[in-house]
C-alpha cells in the first residue's frame, strides 16, 4: 500500500466519523426504524425514533428534505428560523420544510421522544449542522 493511498483511507474514515458525530449531538439520538423509496424521483422516506435527553439541545441543523414529526412523550422548545420559539408536547406534531434551520431544547426532567419522518434527497446526510439564525 502506498503512503498516499493509506493517507486517503485514513482521511475518508475520519470524514465518515465526523459525519456521524455532526449528525447527532450527545443529547440527541436518532434510531433508524426504516427507509424506502417514495414517489418523487431521487427522494426517500426515513422513519426514525428521535430522543432528546433532559436538559439537552439538538443543535441548530437542517435536513435535505421535509421533516414531519409526532411527539410521543415529553415536551421541548422548538426553534425554527423566522418563527417565534414554541412548546411542543406529547400528542402534538410539527412540520419543518427542507433546508430550514431549526433546533430543539428539552427543558424538562425527562426525555422527549418523537417519531420523525423525513422525506429527503437520497445520498445526502439526514442532518447537517447549521449556524443559528440572526435574531
Amino acid at each position: 500500500m502506498t503512503k498516499h493511498f493509506r493517507t486517503g483511507i485514513v482521511g475518508a474514515v475520519i470524514l465518515a466519523a465526523a459525519g456521524i458525530i455532526v449528525a447527532q449531538t450527545p443529547a440527541l439520538t436518532r434510531t433508524l426504524v426504516t427507509k424506502g423509496d417514495v414517489s418523487v424521483p431521487g427522494r426517500e422516506a426515513v422513519v426514525a425514533r428521535v430522543e432528546i435527553a433532559p436538559g439537552g439541545v439538538a443543535g441548530w441543523h437542517t435536513h435535505p428534505g421535509d421533516e414531519i414529526s409526532y411527539v410521543m412523550e415529553g415536551a421541548a422548545t422548538l426553534m425554527i428560523a423566522g418563527q417565534p420559539p414554541r412548546q411542543v408536547a406529547a400528542g402534538e406534531g410539527f412540520v419543518i420544510s427542507a433546508g430550514v434551520v431549526h433546533n430543539a431544547k428539552n427543558d424538562g426532567a425527562s426525555a422527549i421522544k418523537l417519531v420523525g419522518v423525513y422525506v429527503v434527497e437520497k445520498g445526502k446526510p439526514l442532518a447537517s449542522p447549521a449556524s443559528a439564525p440572526a435574531p
